[in-house]
């Protein structure tokens, strides 16, 4: 199932997100500030998108986005992406059953044609068992850029042989990397950073933004919680007024 643009329908008003987008930013500065290697910061990362994992089952979340390596990562020094290559590998073979038999659908979105063909085959292994699964739907993005996203949806158009003279919104969405889901509606970047970083450019056209001073391992449930009472103290108009939301809140 596609899901429409918020610019297109105006999704219905709730208290609780339906989508929660995050940037965990601040692993290597947690670790720096304990005099840890940043390895240690990347590490205690993985147990912090457990318990948010967690704590959006609790709370009847059923998209969760993480961005998790850019593409724009592949900058850091050599050793250290290394590593985040093989606490990727490690944390599929480790948490991918768990979320199987916690009904939680684990998908992977970005150019992973860069990756070696292990962590493809181990990709593609763990999104093929969690395909069916309906609890919560957990989204990486890995290798991911905004920019990027927005071109292979265009250059997936392109190649059709009926190729559109036009395209429209509702043709590019279908295409973008993560048309299985709604757009989000919370965003959120721990760290201290205030900018998106490049990260689902489109799909965060409406979405609410929160940014928050803490490092991304010592983001919790209470942080999480934070966030969302943020997000539900917002009046999200959609291009209308306030006065035709107190009139009918649902259009």
């Amino acid at each position: 199932m596609n899901h429409s643009s918020s610019t297109k329908t105006v999704p219905d008003a709730g208290l609780m997100p339906k989508h929660i987008a995050i940037i965990m930013d601040g692993n290597g500065r947690w670790a720096t500030k304990r005099f840890l290697p940043r390895v240690a910061g990347h590490v205690k990362g993985v147990d912090a998108v457990r318990g948010i994992v967690e704590a959006c089952i609790k709370r009847d979340i059923k998209f969760l986005t993480l961005f998790a390596f850019s593409s724009e990562n592949w900058r850091r020094p050599a050793d250290e992406v290394s590593l985040l290559m093989r606490l990727f590998v490690t944390a599929l073979e480790k948490e991918v059953k768990k979320m199987h038999d916690n009904n939680i659908r684990l998908k992977i979105v970005g150019d992973l044609s860069r990756f070696d063909l292990p962590l493809q085959e181990a990709i593609k292994q763990a999104q093929e068992l969690t395909a069916a699964n309906t609890r919560l739907t957990v989204t990486i993005c890995a290798n991911y850029g905004g920019r990027w996203d927005i071109v292979q949806a265009v250059n997936k158009l392109m190649s059709d042989e009926q190729a559109p003279t036009e395209i429209t919104e509702e043709m590019l969405e279908s295409q973008l990397s993560m048309a299985y889901a709604p757009e989000p509606d919370l965003f959120i970047r721990t760290g201290g950073e205030t900018r998106i970083s490049n990260f689902l450019l489109w799909q965060l056209a409406y979405t609410e933004l929160f940014f928050t001073d803490t490092f991304w391992p010592d983001f919790n449930a209470k942080s999480l919680d934070e966030a969302i009472a943020s997000f539900q103290s917002r009046e999200r108009r959609f291009g209308r007024t306030s006065a035709q939301l107190s009139e009918n809140p649902q259009t």
